[in-house]
């Protein structure tokens, strides 16, 4: 596109009623402009909008100023730069046209389909705010067929996919889904990118989907990510307990949170207890095998079970069976003198006191092998077989 003649008119007048820190850019810009310097120039207005102050300067900055070389900019960084100027605007509808325009223009461009989905995603961001669930959900499925179809994606990319996929299964109530997809999203950024208050709302949001999640028995990812911590401290600290209580399945430490103001302020969890207490049965049946070695695996009784699991003794099959369906165990049933024996445990992340527990085993077991090699060496020949 040719130098716009109302160029440099409009970056005088924008100087002209910009905050002192503003200033300097717009002559920059100016100056860029003129010479066609385009990777500086885009350096230059990211530097920009990086800004304190800098919002109410963005739209008028684009619709004048950068439409004139946006073909010449990073594709990523005018994206990065849309997005910004989208939530300066009250309406979520001509903010998801701001971006969806810049899509629609990418959708064809082979070689920029990263940043078609980046377009696509925000601009779907902004459905979710209007309350178009519907398309914003058509345009996630889209998304997420072009990255699957990608050798490599920026990190960035797939931050701005997952966060939207993230927040939309979470306004559909969608818990596993959302769990993934959220988890997803912080494995994309740096923790730090998120304020306070984002980190504590993703990891009260996350530790929810966790615990009311059909199918999600292992918190392993969520356990030893540092977003957890941003529980510790507040009122919602107790659910960053929970969720160790259900890792361990500790079910007398939940009957204890159970019986907390915070738990009853927390409807969510209230209104699916029963479920809680089925789920939390199955994690402590899976506690129960772990904790045994392997000799101890091949015969835990119903009444073992019903005890640890807190649950009547009749219901003791129905619950191994769940667990077996699941694949959460295998092994077999004894139903004639009812026992259990396992052959293999889901695999999980132990807390401290398990480790523990694992270490004194381990300890266990060396002490066995000693016994059993000193036990050999006492027989005839057994020296000459150990010195080969």
């Amino acid at each position: 596109m040719d130098v716009d003649y109302a160029v440099e008119p409009f970056l005088q007048q924008q100087a002209a009623a910009a905050p002192a820190q503003l200033k300097p850019y717009y002559a920059q810009f100016a100056e860029l402009h003129r010479k066609k310097l385009w990777h500086q120039l885009t350096v230059a207005v990211q530097r920009f909008q990086a800004e304190a102050g800098v919002a109410p300067y963005l739209l008028p900055l684009y619709e004048h100023f950068i439409k004139d070389f946006e073909k010449k900019m990073n594709p990523i960084s005018l994206i990065e730069f849309l997005t910004q100027t989208s939530h300066t605007l009250n309406d979520p509808v001509k903010a998801h046209d701001l971006l969806s325009a810049r899509a629609d223009k990418l959708r064809d461009d082979a070689h920029h389909k990263d940043a078609y989905v980046m377009a696509s995603a925000e601009a779907a961001s902004h459905d979710l705010a209007a309350g178009n669930l519907e398309r914003c959900k058509a345009v996630i499925e889209a998304c997420r067929i072009v990255l699957d179809s990608l050798p490599s994606v920026e990190p960035r990319i797939n931050a701005s996919f997952y966060r939207v996929a993230a927040n939309y299964y979470k306004a559909k109530q969608a818990y596993p889904q959302h769990y993934h997809n959220a988890l997803l999203f912080l494995s994309s950024i740096n923790l730090s990118d998120l304020s306070k208050s984002e980190q504590h709302t993703r990891a009260y949001e996350l530790t929810l989907s966790a615990l009311l999640g059909e199918g999600l028995y292992n918190f392993g990812e969520l356990l030893q990510h540092a977003v957890l911590q941003a529980l510790v401290g507040t009122p919602h600290e107790w659910l960053y307990r929970l969720l160790f209580c259900f890792n361990s399945g500790d079910m007398d430490r939940f009957n204890q949170i159970a019986a907390t103001k915070e738990y009853a302020g927390e409807p969510a969890l209230v209104n699916q207890e029963a479920f809680l207490r089925q789920k939390l049965c199955l994690m402590t049946l899976i506690e129960s095998v772990f904790k045994r070695s392997k000799l101890e695996r091949g015969r835990i009784s119903f009444d073992t079970i019903a005890q640890e699991a807190r649950v009547p003794l009749d219901d003791v099959e129905h619950l191994v069976m769940k667990a077996l369906s699941l694949g959460l165990i295998r092994g077999l049933i004894n139903q004639v003198d009812q026992y259990l024996s396992v052959a293999w445990v889901t695999p999980r992340v132990l807390d401290k006191s398990q480790i523990t527990s694992m270490r004194d085993r381990f300890a266990a077991w060396e002490t066995n092998v000693h016994s059993w090699v000193g036990n050999l060496e006492r027989f005839e020949g057994a020296k000459e077989i150990f010195s080969r």
